[in-house]
Order: C-alpha cells, then sequence, then structure tokens
C-alpha cells in the first residue's frame, strides 16, 4: 500500500512539476492543469489518511456512500452517484484533473 500510495503522490507531484512547462498553453489552461494536479495529490492524501487506497485501487468502495444525494454540496463528492457505484481508481482521478468542482478537497 506503501508503494501504491508513493506511486500516486508522486506522479501528482510530477503533473504539478512539469504542466507549467510541459505546455503552450495560455496561462489559463496552465492555472487550472496545476489546479487539476493539486486536487489529484490532495485525491490522494484523503484516500492515504483514511486508510482507503487499497480498496480504492482494488475498485472497492462504493462512492455512492459518500456523494451529495440532491447533487449539492452536503457531501464530499458534489454530484448525485447512482447506488453501487464503484468506479476505477484511475477514472477518479482523471475526474480530479477535469472535474475538480466536484471534489470538497479541491475547493
Amino acid at each position: 500500500m506503501r508503494k501504491l500510495a508513493l506511486t500516486l503522490a508522486t506522479a501528482a507531484a510530477a503533473v504539478v512539476a512539469l504542466v507549467p512547462t510541459a505546455t503552450a498553453a495560455p496561462s489559463a489552461q496552465g492555472a487550472d492543469a496545476v489546479r487539476g494536479a493539486r486536487c489529484i495529490a490532495a485525491g490522494v492524501g484523503f484516500l492515504v489518511e483514511n486508510n482507503l487506497l487499497t480498496a480504492a485501487a482494488r475498485q472497492q468502495i462504493d462512492y455512492d456512500t459518500i456523494d451529495s444525494d440532491s447533487g449539492g454540496s452536503e457531501g464530499l463528492i458534489n454530484t448525485d452517484l447512482p447506488a453501487r457505484s464503484y468506479l476505477p481508481l484511475g477514472a477518479v482521478i482523471r475526474l480530479h484533473f477535469t472535474n475538480p468542482e466536484l471534489f470538497d478537497w479541491c475547493s
């Protein structure tokens, strides 16, 4: 588990470090990329702090249990997911990058 956490944390840090230099995009897009990378790091940190990283990697977390049933901001995930939402960790990580507004720890 520590190896997986270290790998994910290193990947998130690498994205943060490389995004400003790896793109020729306008600064607004660069800022969005850095925000997404920081959001990924915060999400991985949440999983590590709550001993959920292994379960997330094994697709054993029902994300519906921590979402907002109204689609508002009262859950840890600010959308209403269907019951039995066992999502691949890679998909959840991509959502941290593309839609950071969905996660409380990314605000």
